[in-house]
């Protein structure tokens, strides 16, 4: 595929996730009559369900990163350039912000918005690291052992690390700027930003030293 055909695939792809993880908030919150639990299963749960679609729709053009962090880790083990991930993370928070405002635009809410949804505390970053690794280390697992079974592995592991993280498992830098500019469920204050990118970076690093090694072939003498 062609540059510009591969950063519209990261583009568009980046937007519908948000669209889906901020409509469906939206959605839940409406629906749910007060009660958080339920709101966020159906956020988890379109959500999961979204990006295995989204990851089999967009896989073959771009390899459907939609996030910055597993750009990164691509760029780490040297399998894309770096002029072409700069342009993907571009393409990325683009893409965020726009989902965000679609969402917005379905749902009758103003477009523009700042979150108040404060997630503060050294346990949110850690949450957040704890998420990135594990979904960094899905992604080279599967893609080496069963590439076919990756949107699928995807989508389960985000759908069970909205519950079993602290954070929610942003794991995704352009998601985590996208999502403060929205005062919905699914917002978080700009001020708690800064921590949860932290941790997402941290966790990406890590992951990709840790599961290189443990996959490493080793030679034969």
């Amino acid at each position: 595929m062609t540059l510009s055909r591969r950063i519209a695939a990261e583009g568009m792809g980046t937007a519908l996730l948000l669209a889906v993880v901020v409509g469906s908030g939206i959605m839940g919150q409406r629906l749910s009559g007060g009660n958080d639990a339920i709101a966020l299963l159906g956020n988890t749960i379109a959500t999961g369900a979204g990006l295995v679609v989204l990851i089999h729709m967009f896989g073959p053009v771009s390899g459907a990163h939609f996030n910055p962090a597993v750009t990164l880790a691509v760029l780490m083990r040297r399998d894309i350039d770096g002029r072409a991930a700069l342009l993907y993370v571009v393409a990325q928070f683009t893409g965020a912000v726009a989902g965000v405002w679609i969402a917005h635009a379905m749902f009758a809410e103003p477009l523009l918005q700042i979150s108040s949804k404060l997630r503060d505390g050294p346990a949110q970053g850690f949450a957040e690291g704890v998420a990135t690794f594990g979904l960094i280390g899905t992604i080279i697992g599967t893609q080496r052992s069963r590439p076919e079974f990756t949107p699928v592995a995807v989508g389960l592991y985000i759908t069970a690390a909205y519950w079993f993280t602290a954070s929610t498992s942003f794991a995704n830098p352009a998601v985590t700027v996208a999502r403060s500019l929205s005062d919905t469920f699914a917002g978080i204050a700009p001020v708690s930003v800064p921590l949860f990118i932290a941790g997402q970076l941290v966790g990406t690093v890590a992951a990709v030293g840790f599961f290189t090694w443990l996959f490493r072939q080793e030679r034969t003498q």
